[in-house]
């Protein structure tokens, strides 16, 4: 069966941060029927989640490695199996509800869209998609469809990122004029494409991995399990991982759109490994939140951030290992470590209380983090809610499918280091033309 082209650049869709309630189809107490695609580490996470949901039936599990597949049929024996997402649409179209998508990134789209065409509902993990082109296209066939959508940022759920977006709309450091954000993780890869091949092991479909990315042989450690992340073909380096999340409560305090121009300092490509090290540089423009325009600087890799004057604690207090600073105009500053720890907020370098009742009498943040594994179906449910009728979700498409362009043109950036490039939203393309080449991909059949 050969695969049509999914990555066609189109008009972006409704840019709500919410989408309303959908009008259900859903009989009181009956089950959203949902089927999973990838059931690895982060994928075994998801289904664990979503069924937690008293209102879930899993009718179908899909993964290309039988060892994960095996695993997750043991813990839901009525659901049929398939190794071959587009064979499960194909055999079970009429008995899905609504489909989570837990692949490695560069079978996100291809994916979701399958089952966007197909009228089911979806929750992708993040970052929404692997190319800039994919994300438009996701975000404007969900909102033709009205389909109910959620990227898997499970942490945009979580009280201390609601209290800290609060906290920042509310004014507690005025406007905003710049944000820091920092991940000391290493998801790339400085040396040499692997030479050679390995044998492929057993029970895993390594056609059926690589899908519609770029073929490849199989070379143990570098990709399945757990490193394609690493890889330019097949995942988006540390700022789709770990930038998803750390970016995700700034961007949506401030309410920003996409930047005009993005700059990464790192070393140059290699054609296989995203760089071990980036600092990269937005400028947006202003919103109600912000100063006439917004720089926001983003380190990753081995000693970030770089050390520097805005991000000094009081005290000499050391910096959380991961997280965001807020620096308002008038000096004051939030500091929002990643993760399930309170914002601080520092007032002529000094910790100064907050006074949470003032900025949110309604309790609206809701009640503080307990435990990570407590708080993190709260994002799932709110899908599954939504799907039936009963919620909203938080993080749909409309708004995932711009944070992700987002953090996609600072990995773009680094195909030009230390090179700024002026990015057109409106027509989704670089002013530097040569660099439009990477905003889409070559779907090979499979």
């Amino acid at each position: 069966m050969k695969r049509r082209n999914f990555i066609k650049t189109t008009a972006a869709g409704t840019m709500a941060f919410m989408l309303p309630f959908p009008s259900s189809a859903f009989a009181p107490g009956k089950k959203l029927r949902v089927a999973h695609v990838g059931l690895g580490s982060m994928g075994a996470n998801d289904l664990k989640a979503i069924a937690s949901h008293p209102l879930v039936d899993i009718v179908a599990l899909c993964d290309v490695d039988m060892n994960n597949l095996n695993t997750a049929k043991a813990q839901h024996a009525n659901a049929k199996t398939f190794a071959d997402y587009r064979e499960m649409f194909k055999s079970m179209g009429n008995e899905i509800d609504a489909v989570v998508v837990s692949t490695p990134d560069h079978a996100h789209a291809p994916v979701s869209l399958m089952a966007m065409d197909l009228n089911k509902h979806v929750y992708c993990q993040k970052p929404l998609t692997h190319y800039i082109s994919e994300s438009r296209k996701m975000d404007a066939v969900a909102a033709e469809k009205k389909l109910v959508t959620q990227m898997g940022i499970q942490v945009h759920s979580f009280y201390d990122y609601k209290l800290a977006t609060i906290l920042i709309q509310k004014g507690i450091i005025g406007k905003v004029r710049k944000v820091i954000a920092w991940s000391p993780k290493v998801w790339g890869y400085d040396g040499p494409a692997p030479a050679g091949s390995d044998p492929v092991p057993e029970g895993l479909d390594w056609n059926l991995w690589l899908g519609t990315a770029k073929e490849r042989p199989y070379k143990k450690g570098f990709y399945h399990p757990g490193n394609w992340r690493k890889c330019i073909d097949y995942g988006c380096g540390t700022l789709g991982d770990m930038g998803v999340h750390i970016f995700d409560t700034p961007y949506n305090a401030l309410k920003l759109g996409v930047p005009l121009t993005v700059k990464n300092e790192c070393r140059a490509p290699n054609d296989f490994g995203h760089a071990e090290k980036n600092h990269v540089t937005y400028v947006f423009p202003g919103t109600p939140y912000t100063a006439q325009t917004l720089e926001w600087v983003w380190y990753d890799g081995k000693g970030a951030p770089e050390p520097q004057a805005e991000l000094l604690l009081p005290g000499g207090e050391a910096l959380p290992d991961q997280g965001a600073m807020f620096i308002g105009e008038n000096g004051r500053r939030l500091l929002l470590p990643h993760f399930m720890q309170l914002p601080k907020l520092v007032i002529k370098d000094q910790f100064a209380p907050i006074d949470i009742k003032k900025y949110d009498p309604d309790g609206k943040a809701g009640k503080p983090t307990t435990s990570y594994d407590a708080e993190t179906p709260r994002h799932y449910h709110e899908f599954v809610d939504a799907c039936l009728g009963k919620a909203a979700c938080s993080a749909p498409f409309s708004y995932s499918a711009r944070l992700t362009e987002v953090i996609l043109l600072g990995v773009i950036a680094a195909r030009f280091p230390n090179e700024t490039l002026h990015w057109d939203g409106e027509q989704a393309q670089f002013k530097e033309t040569k660099a439009n080449k990477f905003l889409t991909g070559t779907m090979r059949n499979f």
